[in-house]
């Protein structure tokens, strides 16, 4: 299988909406209008993985992160990694995080990421962890502000623990 990375292009949009459909997911095409007009102002840049030419995954790295440690510190994040599900287990995943990893160090020795905290987000907890990632140690993130102790929240998409790599071993 010929793997290949690029960044995202006008044409993407209804492609990448219709590949995620056709598995049952609802990624709007907006999405990635929004991605490409972000990518040209310089606010991220998205990532786009191909397989024998077909559209295989996306990552994109955000140079602001939404993220208030992330942004105060100025760490890049590596945001909204995505692969299809025909398509996992065959290094896609890896090769994504490869160059989303090298085009962070060109600006920055640190790189951050966002994982959800339930089963859903298991495989990428572990591919994380195995490519260097660790916990930033301020605890579980939803979205507006970290999680005490004792509170009760519904696990969902928004209930995030961020790690950090050091680019520069």
């Amino acid at each position: 299988m010929n793997i290949s990375i690029r960044k995202i292009a006008e044409n993407d949009p209804k492609i990448i909406s219709d590949a995620f459909k056709e598995q049952g997911w609802d990624k709007p095409i907006t999405l990635y209008e929004r991605y490409i007009g972000e990518q040209n102002n310089g606010e991220r840049v998205t990532l786009i993985a191909e397989a024998d030419g077909q559209f295989a995954g996306y990552v994109n790295v955000i140079w602001k992160s939404y993220y208030p440690a992330f942004r105060e510190e100025s760490i890049p994040e590596v945001n909204d990694f995505n692969v299809l599900l025909k398509y996992r287990r065959l290094g896609i995943g890896s090769k994504l995080m490869d160059r989303a990893e090298e085009i962070i160090s060109e600006r920055s020795s640190v790189a951050g990421i966002g994982v959800g905290v339930f089963s859903d987000y298991g495989n990428a907890q572990v591919l994380y962890v195995k490519r260097g990632y660790v916990p930033d140690g301020k605890g579980i993130h939803n979205g507006q502000c970290y999680v005490a102790y004792g509170e009760n929240v519904v696990i969902n998409d928004d209930i995030v623990l961020y790690l950090t790599k050091n680019l520069k071993n």
